[in-house]
This record gives C-alpha cells, structure tokens and sequence, in this order.
C-alpha cells in the first residue's frame, strides 16, 4: 500500500499522504512517526517540525480525508447515493479505496473522525429521503432521522464487514459479482419490503405505545 513519495508534493503533504497509509493500514494506535518518515521520504525530526505530534498528524489526516469523502458523497444526487460508497470504493483509483480504509479504521477504532463522517453521511441521507417522501419517489416513514441511520448503517456493513460478508456468498473478495449479486435483493427489499403483511409493524407499534405510555 506504500507507494514512493512524489516529488511533485510538498514535505507535508508526502507526511500526510504517508500517515494515511500508515495509519489505514496499521491503525491508529500502531503506527509511529518513524514509519511515516520513511515513507514519506523525510526524517521524523521533520515530522515533528511540520505537524508536532501524532495527535496533531492525525487530526490534519483527518481533515483531509473528512473533506474528500464528504464532496464526493454529497455529489450523488439519487436516493441510493450511500450505497455507491462501495462501487466507487471497488471501481474507482487506489487513492480513494485508501480514503475509504482509513475511514472504515476510524470507525473501527471509534475515532472523534468517524464520528464526523458517520453523522455527515446521517445527514446527507435525512436529507435524501425527506426529498424523496416530499417528491412522492419515497414512502413516508415514522422516524426519518432512524431510517436515514439504518441505511447508513447497512452501507457501512459492506465495507467494515466485506471480507465475512464476501465469504458468506461463496466469492473469495468484494468485488463486482459480490455487489451485482447484493444490489437485486437490496432494491426489492427497499422497494417491495420485506414481510407480506403488517403483523411485525403492528407489533412494533404496540410495543413502541405502551413505552410511551409507562414513561408518562
């Protein structure tokens, strides 16, 4: 995943480019300066010249990535915008698949990051929705903020979960068979649901009630 600093880069953004690697490959905690020195092609009393710590080095990575992948979320206009993270993930430049792994470390390791971007891909999906349900394109739903975090959370599953996943289906990795194959079933079940009648909803609506009503 390592690839030889570019000369066409500043000292500090072969440091961040480096980090990132480094830190979406290793994890935050593993990683040290000396490695993203050396990778970067600096030394590490330079490291500490430009960024002061890991900390410091990791919050500006943060930023970096943050920014990337929140523009290129927001630039799907569609209702199923969330869930092209993983096409874009798997046909798109290693540079981005990069962006991505770091994110998915982050929100492995519950980074102050990952918060961010999950909250942001939250919002982004609110949005969509609501449009969708003022449009007539989208049924209207009870909690929409919920809903939004539920398929934030399934879009999320394929990349933090890929590799059981993948195997569960019978393929070696996430690749293009394993999405086209996912993508079918993921359209009926948001397009026709899933149950043939409404008892489970019933049930959960009831139960939901009778919280309300002990909690007055």
């Amino acid at each position: 995943m390592c690839s030889a600093p570019s000369a066409d880069l500043t000292a500090q953004a072969r440091i961040r480019n480096a980090a990132i690697t480094h830190f979406a490959r290793d994890g935050f905690q593993k990683t040290n300066l000396r490695a993203v020195a050396a990778t970067a092609g600096v030394s590490a009393a330079l490291v500490i010249r430009h960024f002061g710590s890991k900390d410091d080095l990791r919050a500006v990575c943060d930023d970096h990535v943050l920014q990337i992948l929140v523009r290129r979320t927001r630039t799907v206009a569609d209702l199923a915008g969330v869930h092209l993270l993983t096409r874009e993930y798997l046909s798109d430049s290693e540079e981005y698949r990069l962006h991505v792994q770091y994110m998915v470390r982050a929100i492995e390791e519950d980074t102050p990051a990952a918060t961010t971007f999950v909250n942001t891909l939250v919002e982004e999906t609110e949005q969509l929705f609501r449009a969708g349900m003022a449009n007539g394109s989208m049924r209207p739903s009870s909690d929409v903020r919920a809903m939004a975090v539920v398929s934030v959370l399934l879009s999320l599953a394929t990349l933090t979960m890929a590799p059981p996943l993948t195997r569960a289906l019978g393929y070696e990795r996430m690749g293009p068979d394993v999405l086209q194959r996912i993508g079918l079933p993921m359209l009926e079940l948001y397009t026709h649901g899933m149950y043939a009648d409404d008892t489970m909803l019933k049930a959960a609506e009831t139960v939901r009630e009778t919280r309300r009503g002990d909690d007055l």
